[in-house]
């Protein structure tokens, strides 16, 4: 194959910033790559060339070296170390003739060629497992923890304070968080050195970065304390003060009480999510509470003022006369408290159910005729009934 400008291989400028590279190489790679265009010899030439391009232009020394001689080579990257001029290295070009790109490495074995594993970390924003360094630990903030709460629905309108157990983790006092306490690096023994450990995902399985190395296939000797995690198991009780007011859903948040944090960093908080039973008699929509009391026949008609019940205790209602069942009374600021607005309160709704009287004598059989001869009233004239 002919050399070519690997800038124009890559359609860039020949002042690109290594992400204008980056973003090239990785739009022509997944449109020439071999899996995606079996059996096509050009695009698989064009890969080839598009993934050289891309090795040299990607290395600020080898894109100094292609920039003065046209082209790279190690020899040509000596004699620029060296001094040389344009005229040193002329004959030696970099050439991927010889080059097999269908190599791959084995278990125990060292690999020759490029993986198309090691081409596809590199095509994703990595490179080859092999190459890369064990990860140097960085602090981390320790993760958030939820746990769920049953509350009575009293206790949520009132609020409360209590202790729970729970289960997290602190920073690893003999590693400090790191994971490791130093020492020679060696094959990682979860994924063997090879960067990556196979999951299953029902029929199917599939490679994930091992998380014990970071991909890297090395790591140093974990903590004996804490296994490499950098934090260690802590059973707690927490002291935990439910606000008045909280609904099921509610979130409550306890700082510094979630999972250690590493190297230093803060912990994660520990987050209460409640889940409030029903009232026998009360109904919550909002900061809103709803009730439904029932009242005689004579209160509904002539008037009264009756007891109601309300979450904090008993009130005093006035029922005007002619009140027909179902009317609904309105108890301001007798509702829930409001977790939006500190010190409010919602409302209370009272509807009140018109019940009949019990006839329990002839004497009472008799009050009723004589209220209906003196109230000869039909309510179902409207419909035109008799």
């Amino acid at each position: 194959m002919a050399k070519q400008d690997y800038y124009e291989v890559l359609g860039i400028k020949r002042d690109a910033k290594p992400d204008e590279i980056k973003k090239a190489y990785r739009r022509l790679a997944r449109k020439y790559h071999p899996d995606v265009n079996p059996g096509d010899k050009a695009s698989e030439e064009r890969f080839k060339l598009t993934t050289e391009a891309h090795d040299v232009l990607s290395d600020p020394k080898k894109r100094k070296v292609y920039d003065q001689f046209g082209q790279y080579s190690d020899n040509l990257a000596d004699a620029h170390a060296r001094g040389a001029g344009p005229s040193a290295g002329r004959t030696a070009g970099f050439d991927f003739s010889g080059f097999d790109w269908t190599t791959t490495a084995t278990p125990g074995s060292a690999s020759t060629g490029s993986s198309f594993r090691d081409i596809f970390a590199d095509l994703f924003g990595g490179s080859s497992a092999k190459e890369k360094e064990p990860p140097r630990a960085q602090p981390q903030r320790g993760a958030d923890i939820e746990m769920p709460l049953a509350l009575s629905f009293e206790e949520a309108i009132k609020g409360l304070t209590t202790n729970l157990t729970v289960n997290r983790s602190e920073q690893c006092s003999r590693c400090n968080g790191a994971g490791d306490i130093g020492g020679p690096v060696m094959v990682c023994a979860t994924c063997k050195g090879t960067g990556q450990v196979q999951r299953a995902g029902g029929r199917l399985r599939f490679a994930q970065e091992c998380q014990d190395c970071g991909g890297t296939g090395r790591r140093r000797s974990p903590c004996s304390l804490c296994k490499g995690k950098g934090t260690v198991a802590k059973t707690e009780n927490v002291k935990v003060r439910i606000p008045a007011g909280v609904e099921t859903g509610s979130r409550v948040r306890i700082p510094g009480k979630g999972e250690g944090g590493r190297l230093g960093a803060a912990p994660g908080d520990l987050h209460i999510i409640t889940n409030v039973g029903s009232h026998k008699y009360f109904t919550r929509k909002g900061d809103n509470i709803y009730v439904t009391v029932p009242i005689t026949v004579p209160e509904a008609a002539a008037g009264a003022k009756i007891e109601v019940p309300t979450v904090d205790g008993k009130a005093q209602l006035r029922i005007p006369p002619s009140t027909q069942s179902g009317q609904k009374f309105r108890l301001r600021q007798r509702g829930a408290p409001s977790l939006r607005k500190p010190g409010a309160h919602g409302d209370q709704f009272v509807e009140v159910q018109v019940t009949l009287p019990r006839v329990i004598s002839e004497e009472t059989k008799e009050l009723l005729r004589q209220y209906s001869k003196l109230n000869p009233e039909n309510p179902r004239v409207e419909m035109g009934l008799e």
